[in-house]
């Protein structure tokens, strides 16, 4: 279908906002801020008073813990893990995964979110099924536990969810391969999961330095710090995300830059866990790439990707004392393009001729937008996901005028309170 948004406020990939249309055809835009008028598009979608942003890329959760939003909280983390989480875990089927995973999908349309990073697990089958139904896009590993009895059939169902889902839903889906964490996955582990995904020319994405405790162990036990013993394993030969990376000094930093590691920086989460504050500014001066990610529901509490924008422009602020830590238009990238660059995705994450025509439209007519001296700082820190409109994954429209057209909201609230309910009772 060709798609024509007109008389939007374009934020380009330059930073600067600018008045213009966008046309899109198939799943790519074809041009932006002027058309050819000789361009006849299918549909017209009149973005006046409408602010186009890309989508976000969530580059950090664990979609299906939607069904854990407010079970646990206010715990530390280890306590919060193995008191509450992983047993309620341990007791999720199939239809759990999938029904968590709708809901998630719901939220993240309706707060303009484009693509997301989910690591998770069993029965991530049923996460690339609910990509594959909602038009999203995604990066999907099977969450491995390496001291697990079975941690080699997990490995093996990562290994599946590869054969069976790398680069299907009109390519929307890209696998990863998910060790958990260092402290969950010994080093043959690590080193067997480094050869298995080499193997398949798959990248990683890793839960690492979250907390003090977690480096002051690894200290302890390998009497290395987390980057140096994981890097030990070969697991960052492969191409790396890693999540949080909150305790970081010198010597980690430089094996990030070394191995080209990509930094998956998750504010509301780290500080409702009381995790600590990640060195962003630091990591972003030395061309480190930051993305942003919401983590699960269960430690955030929700899957707002414009408020880890707000909070990954506001916090660095007040931790190092200068307004100039990480502006506006900084934090927007970390949430878009640096994203994207994040979960290993190239042609997403701007408004840019040739790349996929993943765009939300952010209605700008309401108090929150009024005066509109910078439609950015409007956006980053006066607005909330209540103002998204219009959200176009592929060139497809998921929702428009905040309805839903891929996914029935009603059905999935009732599935999820099911599954819930059933679990609970487990």
């Amino acid at each position: 279908m060709k798609i024509l948004i007109s008389h939007a406020h374009i934020f380009q990939a330059d930073g600067v906002v600018q008045e213009g249309s966008i046309a899109i055809e198939g799943d790519k835009i074809t041009a932006i801020g002027e058309v050819p008028a000789s361009w006849k598009p299918d549909r017209t979608i009149d973005a006046k008073d409408k602010f186009a942003v890309p989508g976000f890329v969530n580059a950090h959760t664990h979609a299906s813990m939607t069904l854990l939003r407010s079970y646990a909280d206010d715990m530390k983390l280890m306590d919060w893990l193995q008191q509450k989480i992983w047993p309620i875990e341990a007791k999720m089927r199939n239809e759990d995964v999938y029904w968590g995973a709708m809901l998630a999908a719901v939220e993240m349309i309706q707060s303009g979110t484009t693509t997301f990073a989910d690591m998770y697990g069993p029965d991530m089958e049923k996460v690339a099924e609910v990509v594959e139904t909602s038009g999203l896009r995604a990066v999907l590993s099977r969450g491995l536990i390496g001291v697990a009895p079975d941690a080699d059939e997990k490995l093996q169902e990562n290994v599946t969810l590869f054969k069976n889902w790398h680069k299907k839903a009109d390519g929307r889906i890209t696998v990863m391969f998910g060790p958990h964490a260092l402290y969950t996955c010994p080093p043959d582990y690590l080193r067997k999961v480094a050869e298995t995904a080499k193997a398949l020319g798959a990248e990683i994405h890793i839960h690492m330095s979250e907390t003090k405790g977690e480096v002051e162990d690894c200290l302890k036990q390998y009497g290395k710090r987390p980057f140096a013993h994981v890097a030990s394993t070969g697991l960052f030969d492969n191409g790396t995300l890693a999540a949080h990376c909150v305790h970081l000094d010198d010597e980690d930093v430089a094996i990030i830059k070394k191995y080209g590691i990509r930094v998956a920086h998750n504010p509301g989460s780290n500080m409702k866990l009381a995790s600590g504050i990640a060195p962003v500014p630091r990591l972003l001066k030395e061309d480190v790439c930051v993305a942003l990610g919401t983590d699960g529901a269960s430690s955030n509490n929700n899957l707002d990707m414009l408020e880890e924008v707000n909070l990954a422009a506001m916090l660095h602020k007040v931790a190092s004392y200068d307004p100039e830590a990480v502006p506006a238009r900084e934090a927007l990238r970390m949430g878009t393009v640096y994203g994207a660059k994040a979960i290993g995705l190239s042609a997403v994450g701007s408004l840019k001729k040739g790349y996929k025509a993943d765009i939300v439209l952010f209605d700008m007519n309401s108090p929150a937008w009024v005066p509109r001296h910078d439609p950015v700082s409007l956006l980053v820190y006066s607005a909330n996901a209540a103002s998204v409109d219009t959200v176009i994954v592929d060139g497809r429209i998921l929702m428009e005028k905040r309805e839903l057209l891929t996914l029935d909201e009603e059905r999935i609230l009732f599935e999820t309170k099911r599954r819930v309910a059933h679990l609970l009772e487990a």
